[in-house]
């Protein structure tokens, strides 16, 4: 699993499946690592390179000063893309990593094939309230943040039935940097694409979540009315469908990418 150096430290990735198969990506949300996504692993792999990565400030990836932004966040998978020379790939993108997507379609159209954004928004909550998040963890730590944020992560039913699967991603959280977490949560504060959605060209589909507390449905349709060749649909979870409702996550991914 090895770990790409660059400019402003190394990001870390893994890349998963045949090699002449097309490359999709998979970008994790806020306070996860690439873990996330091992519930996509064995549906998907058969037919797809699946590339996951961490986002910078998480997992294994670089912890570099804050604030970040989303054009920093997307131009390191540029970055990613390039040193591993893919010029196009899917992209599948969940919370903030569904801001680095629309980033992506809006700034580098060229690099997508088909553009996959689960349970986010073109602007996700307000500055007060990212603000208070971010002074709370500066002071505390993101153990006082760690039962909230389950909570918005996973349904009661969820967390009553899958207590292991719960338990490993709040791992997940609590080794996440607070200094990676803090800069990231000022990169979702201050991403605003409710225009600029508009100018994203690759087909999109868009998966939000019912129970889902922070990316509304709301939230989905307006992506999918302004995105131009976008198509929504709602799963049965919370915050974090693609593990929650994965059977039907990843058979709707499969049926967009035509397997």
């Amino acid at each position: 699993m090895p770990l790409l150096s660059t400019a402003t430290g190394p990001v870390f990735y893994t890349l998963t499946g045949p090699a002449t198969a097309p490359v999709l990506v998979f970008s994790n949300s806020l306070g996860t690592d690439h873990t996330m996504w091992d519930a996509q692993l064995p549906a998907l792999t058969a037919h797809f390179q699946v590339l996951r990565y961490d986002t910078r400030g998480h997992g294994q990836s670089a912890v570099t000063p804050g604030p970040y932004s989303a054009e920093l966040l997307g131009r390191d998978v540029l970055a990613l893309l390039d040193a591993l020379q893919l010029e196009r790939v899917h992209f599948c993108g969940i919370s903030l990593g569904g801001i680095i997507g629309q980033w992506l379609g809006i700034y580098a159209p060229e690099r997508l094939n088909k553009l996959i954004l689960s349970n986010t928004a073109a602007k996700i909550g307000n500055a007060e309230g990212w603000n208070a998040r971010i002074q709370q963890v500066e002071q505390e730590g993101l153990d006082a943040l760690a039962e909230a944020t389950i909570g918005r992560w996973f349904t009661p039913e969820f967390q009553q039935t899958q207590p292991t699967e719960v338990q490993r991603i709040l791992q997940s959280f609590q080794r996440t940097s607070p200094i990676g977490y803090v800069a990231c949560c000022a990169a979702v504060r201050d991403a605003d694409f409710w225009q600029d959605v508009r100018r994203i060209s690759a087909p999109t589909y868009i998966f939000a979540g019912t129970e889902d507390p922070v990316t509304t449905v709301k939230d989905g349709e307006y992506l999918a009315q302004h995105i131009p060749n976008a198509h929504l649909l709602p799963l049965r979870a919370a915050h974090l469908a693609n593990i929650e409702a994965a059977p039907a996550f990843n058979a709707a991914v499969r049926r967009f990418l035509h397997f």
